[in-house]
């Protein structure tokens, strides 16, 4: 794993040019688990090279499965037999993501356990979403202190009703039911873009499924599976949002090309009424055949605040992880702009590290937080926060803020943007890793 890198941004400076948007971290990660249920060679094209998935592929050779990157595309294959006891408990404990290898795995073992997950810090994530879903298959999940315990006797086709409209728990719902044989059936099923990636992925394996895109879905399961097949990671939408974002802060005319335009609608059309300046054109689809992809042209804007509170929903509202990107968009708006992070009990908080740039912030609570602007974002130094999303919203400030910032320990950024110093340079942003 990587050591310390940090950031230096001379700020203030416009950017200017084009940035294709980026592949999917969070299909990504869903799609490397979900290769665990074929027998067959799975070739993951675009795959983005980011720490998460370096973590997943560093936990998949651990076990015994040969992955091996051919430019930006990953060709795994699974071995007649793999073992759990020589996981790579480090680079496991390092993501959440490895939760979603619990439903591939019931297929695998009768009994295992995984470590227990970790990621972002964001206060409490349950894993009871994950559970009383699987348990429905007959699978028993225990939550250990550093582990979770997976059993069972006998899997079978199952109803889901999630209490929590959970992009991994659907997923791994998604993948237990894929090869249980039967018709199982997951309600208030998230309709989330890596949710719908992973349903591509099982049509391509030869698993039927109605409702895509729906918070219904309809899983006809096989037992079995030994295929060799392809599939293309989508693009990333909040990715683009990053980009969005960075040019309505620094008041700049950039182009996104291939934007999932889908999962931005809401977010768009909250900063339209926000007064951003934006054109949307060359409509096409992604290599998955699902995803909508447009490029946004966004102009130097004089915005203004939402007039209501902006907060996050289930799709299609509000993408909960472009939410974060709307505080420091706020910071640039005349007026005062209210944002209710419901989701995570310490995610709002990290937006008040924008104060340390010249923000005026007022956190009402660990989960709503007002901001007033415009402000004149300043140069300063900064610890990144333990979480990717409130990581990025500094970097994007410290792009607008006049003079030498230094953003330090970016790991967690480098967990979900692929490249992303060499890209921002390319539109002109005066910014280099050390």
């Amino acid at each position: 794993m990587q050591g310390e890198m940090n950031f230096v941004i001379e700020g203030g400076k416009k950017l200017s040019g084009r940035v294709e948007t980026s592949r999917s971290k969070n299909g990504a990660v869903a799609l490397l688990a979900a290769s665990l249920l074929n027998r067959g060679r799975t070739t993951l094209k675009n795959v983005p090279k980011i720490e998460e998935v370096n973590r997943l592929v560093e936990v998949l050779r651990s076990i015994g499965i040969s992955v091996e990157w051919h430019g930006a595309n990953l060709v795994i294959e699974q071995p007649e037999n793999i073992s759990l006891n020589t996981i790579d408990r480090g680079a496991a404990a390092k993501t959440r993501s490895i939760l979603m290898f619990i439903g591939p795995l019931i297929h695998l073992f009768k009994e295992f356990e995984l470590p227990q997950s970790g990621g972002c810090t964001l206060g409490l994530r349950s894993a009871r979403p994950h559970i009383m879903a699987l348990e429905k298959f007959g699978v028993t999940i225990e939550a250990r202190s550093k582990s979770y315990r997976v059993t069972h006797t006998q899997l079978v086709p199952a109803e889901i009703v999630l209490y929590e409209s959970s992009d991994t728990a659907t997923i791994n719902a998604l993948l237990a039911a894929a090869r249980i044989n039967g018709t199982s059936t997951i309600k208030y099923a998230s309709a989330n873009y890596q949710v719908q990636e992973v349903c591509g992925f099982l049509k391509t394996l030869g698993v039927s499924l109605d409702g895509i895109g729906t918070t219904t879905l309809t899983v006809h399961g096989i037992p079995d599976c030994a295929k060799e097949i392809s599939y293309s990671v989508a693009q990333d939408p909040t990715d683009a949002m990053f980009f969005i974002a960075a040019a309505a802060v620094t008041g700049s005319a950039i182009i996104i090309t291939a934007a999932p335009i889908e999962f931005l609608e809401i977010e768009l059309l909250l900063l339209e009424k926000m007064k951003l300046q934006f054109t949307l054109s060359n409509p096409r689809l992604s290599e998955n055949g699902i995803t909508k992809l447009k490029d946004i042209r966004v102009e130097p804007s004089a915005l203004i605040a939402f007039p209501e509170k902006i907060h996050a929903r289930p799709y299609p509202g509000l993408n909960i992880d472009n939410l974060p990107f709307f505080a420091v968009i706020a910071t640039q708006a005349k007026g005062i702009t209210l944002i209710h992070d419901w989701t995570y009990e310490k995610r709002a908080i990290y937006y008040t590290d924008l104060d340390r740039l010249g923000a005026i912030t007022n956190l009402h609570d660990p989960h709503r937080i007002s901001i007033e602007g415009p402000t004149k974002l300043k140069a300063a130094e900064v610890i990144c926060p333990p979480a990717l999303r409130p990581a990025t919203i500094i970097l994007v400030a410290m792009l607008a803020a006049e003079g030498r910032s230094t953003l330090r320990n970016v790991y967690s950024i480098n967990r979900g943007y692929e490249d992303i110093v060499t890209r921002l340079q390319q539109l002109g942003a005066s910014i280099e890793a050390t």
